[in-house]
């Protein structure tokens, strides 16, 4: 699919960025074009990859001129830019809409201009049922996406959804480990706190197979283990030789949730399963030929998909994150 093909990643030089980045190269594409604000992550990234397919462009997503010309002579685009913070987004919430919102329509309206075949937009969990800003921005983010193909235009738009991502920047197993190694104490909002997890490889391999096999409309749902954050922290700190970990509990944040949700209620009800690896939420827009290629795809019959439910083991935590490095 991508052999000999122009790539657009925006945010690339962020963790989720690196890693697809890394994994797009070895698909032969012609050129993969990175685009951020930051130059310094810009220099560094080029300096760590040392490929002359990766190219990079300075620009902000808010600069719908600076996205129209990035998106010149490009096939496919990954929409990963975005703040992501939930606390800076309550708190500075005119910030958020600006990036999180109108970036996203930017994107859609010069991947429609340039005659880009494909754009893929990474959202959240927060955005199932959201209850803080950041979440409300990801969720009309996907909403727009998904309107784009009533757009009479050839571009397909398609939507993935996933949870934490294990290591990512601002990663809350850097914080524990920093906290564990400086304190022997953890600051934890809520002891019953549960969160979806997956290792960066693994998210990136599901996002590029919902990138081949999306129809355009759809938002992929990636299937996530989920584990309470206490039960994360005390396997980090065992491994790193503090057993009897001490826990500050200093209550939840505005717009925090205790568990998170990949799908809510009124979502179940158009949502199907794909295989092993996704859900598929399908669109309540009629977008021509979409629910008829998921005819033979099971509905889900879980009401809601909560990371309360089917909680990890310390031994399963532990092959997790031995699995992304971070027991070394």
């Amino acid at each position: 699919m991508f052999n000999g093909s122009t790539i657009l990643v925006t945010g690339g030089t962020g963790s989720w960025g690196h890693e697809l980045v890394t994994q797009l190269l070895t698909c032969d594409p012609k050129e993969v074009i990175v685009f951020s604000r930051n130059e310094s992550t810009q220099v560094a990234m080029k300096r760590a990859f040392e490929d002359d397919r990766l190219k990079f462009c300075i620009g902000d997503i808010r600069d719908r001129e600076a996205v129209t010309a990035a998106c010149k002579g490009v096939d496919y685009v990954f929409h990963l830019a975005a703040l992501k913070h939930v606390p800076v987004c309550e708190d500075q919430p005119y910030e958020a809409l600006k990036t999180n919102v109108h970036g996203t329509q930017h994107i859609i309206e010069a991947a429609i201009e340039n005659k880009v075949k494909k754009v893929i937009n990474i959202s959240t969990d927060k955005a199932a049922n959201p209850s803080n800003f950041y979440g409300m921005t990801k969720a009309i983010g996907e909403k727009l996406i998904i309107h784009a193909n009533l757009l009479d235009s050839g571009t397909k738009f398609v939507c993935v959804r996933g949870g934490n991502v294990l290591g990512t920047n601002g990663s809350v197993i850097h914080l524990f480990k920093k906290q564990i190694r400086e304190r022997g104490t953890i600051g934890l909002t809520h002891r019953d706190m549960t969160r979806f997890f997956l290792t960066q490889q693994e998210a990136i391999s599901l996002l590029l197979k919902a990138t081949v096999e999306g129809r355009g409309g759809e938002i992929f749902v990636m299937k996530m283990p989920t584990c309470k954050i206490i039960d994360l922290a005390q396997v980090l700190a065992e491994q790193m030789g503090t057993p009897s970990l001490n826990i500050r509990e200093l209550g939840i944040r505005p717009g925090e949730k205790i568990h998170e949700i990949l799908y809510s209620e009124y979502e179940a009800q158009s949502t199907v399963l794909y295989d092993e690896d996704y859900l598929v939420i399908l669109p309540t827009l009629p977008i021509p030929g979409l629910n008829e290629a998921y005819t033979n795809c099971p509905k889900v019959e879980v009401s809601e998909y909560s990371s309360a439910y089917s909680l990890m083991s310390n031994e399963e935590i532990r092959e997790m994150l031995d699995k992304g490095g971070f027991l070394s």
